[in-house]
């Protein structure tokens, strides 16, 4: 009877050595076999970290581990590969070896927190390199299994707020600052080199929204007490110009889609389609009919990245769970018609970008799916709000980004202040 692999001396040092491509002899009974998706994986990955794990090999040449990286190593032209040679290996053993090298890591299992994938994409990390797959990359990048609330579940609004324009803050691997979408500088500093390919937005609708006539005819039960910052803007044009990415999604109100549209064309996005967000109910107003949708105009630049089925429509049936009359944001949407655009046209770990983040919803769309945001939002009171939203989400907190500081330590301060006013 054949002994365990405890043959080969557990104290021999390793040892790497630099041999040239033809003096390696492929196993011809390798069990593991890679096509050429793997190989330009592997590839990639020497390309971007060097050549890390060396080629195990017997006495003669003969590959024992690395037969992957091997074909990688031609892929990419290279003269010589690090290989280890192991001694003292009979056939049998050998054989065992090859086998439990590829069997042992099959088996093994991957703990999402030590991961850190979300952390990589936030930096900026390109993690189609790193030979996930898609479902794999989407469990491990969302980071809680359907949040510790609701996910449509907003705060309360405060009257004091922590946050102050510059501010840039760090929420797990996503990125919100305070201040105007329109400012190049902010706009750089928030992105700190991150390039999002894909804008998911609900900017203000350009109708000086007013709550109070309705509150006055007793006909709303909202809790909508203010006014939008900006809401007599429609167009936008110089926010676009800032976003250095291909695809967008802007929700509008229907009688300015025109003028959105003319500042998505004059920024060098092609409209692909309007999406209607057919509601539960209606909202009253001033006017004839009373409005129970919402368009949002699907606009692209030079190429999109369709990643959704072929099954889908324009009308968006999404139900709003009665939150039209807790939301304190005007606009306010839940978070499926956020992150259905994600779905469609971005993978796990990629960035997206929301220059009007409000209440944060599209925050907790991109937390609930696995993609990072990258958020501005105007106003200092629904910037908290929408950390304090997310900290709710997650049980995570947030942190300044200039001095580490935790939001919460902050927010304890401003609440002393707002008790002695």
């Amino acid at each position: 009877m054949h002994n365990e692999l405890g043959a080969v001396e557990a104290e021999a040092r390793l040892h790497v050595e630099y041999w040239p491509l033809d003096r390696l002899i492929p196993y011809a009974r390798n069990a593991r076999t890679h096509n050429a998706a793997q190989v330009a994986e592997i590839a990639a990955s020497i390309r971007a970290f060097g050549f890390s794990n060396p080629i195990l090999v017997g006495e003669a040449g003969d590959i024992i581990a690395g037969h992957g990286r091997l074909a990688a190593a031609r892929k990419l032209e290279l003269v010589e590969v690090p290989v280890i040679v192991l001694t003292g290996l009979n056939e049998f053993q050998r054989r065992q070896l090859v086998l439990a090298d590829n069997r042992i890591a099959l088996n093994a299992g991957w703990n999402g927190e030590m991961l850190s994938l979300a952390d990589l994409s936030g930096m900026g990390a390109d993690l189609s390199m790193l030979g996930f797959t898609t479902k794999e990359l989407s469990r491990a990048l969302s980071r809680v299994d359907g949040g510790l609330t609701g996910e449509d579940e907003v705060p309360e609004v405060t009257e004091l707020a922590v946050s102050q324009p510059s501010d840039i803050w760090l929420l797990g691997p996503h990125r919100i600052a305070c201040g105007d979408s329109r400012d190049e500088g902010l706009v750089k500093a928030l992105l700190a080199g991150t390039v999002p390919q894909l804008m998911v937005t609900d900017p203000p609708y350009g109708v000086e929204y007013d709550p109070k006539w309705r509150h006055r005819r007793g006909v709303n039960n909202s809790a909508r007490k203010g006014k939008i910052k900006n809401d007599e803007i429609a167009d936008w044009t110089s926010t676009w110009d800032l976003f250095p990415g291909e695809i967008s999604y802007v929700w509008h109100g229907a009688l300015r889609s025109t003028v959105v549209a003319e500042s998505l064309a004059k920024s060098h996005f092609t409209i692909r389609a309007q999406i209607i967000w057919a509601k539960e109910r209606l909202v009253m107003s001033q006017g004839d009919y009373h409005w129970q949708h919402e368009p949002c105009w699907y606009a692209v630049r030079k190429k999109g990245n369709w990643t959704g089925d072929r099954k889908q429509t324009t009308l968006w049936t999404i139900g709003s769970g009665g939150q039209d009359a807790q939301t304190e944001h005007a606009t306010q949407k839940p978070v499926e018609c956020m992150r259905r655009p994600m779905l469609n046209n971005s993978s796990p770990g990629q960035a997206i970008y929301e220059p009007f983040l409000g209440s944060g919803t599209t925050l907790i769309a991109a937390q609930s799916c696995g993609r990072v945001c990258f958020g501005i939002e105007i106003d200092p009171i629904f910037v908290d709000l929408a950390i304090r939203r997310w900290q709710a989400f997650t049980g995570e907190k947030a942190k300044r980004a200039s001095d580490g500081i935790i939001f919460d330590e902050l927010l304890s301060k401003v609440e002393l202040v707002a008790e002695a006013i």
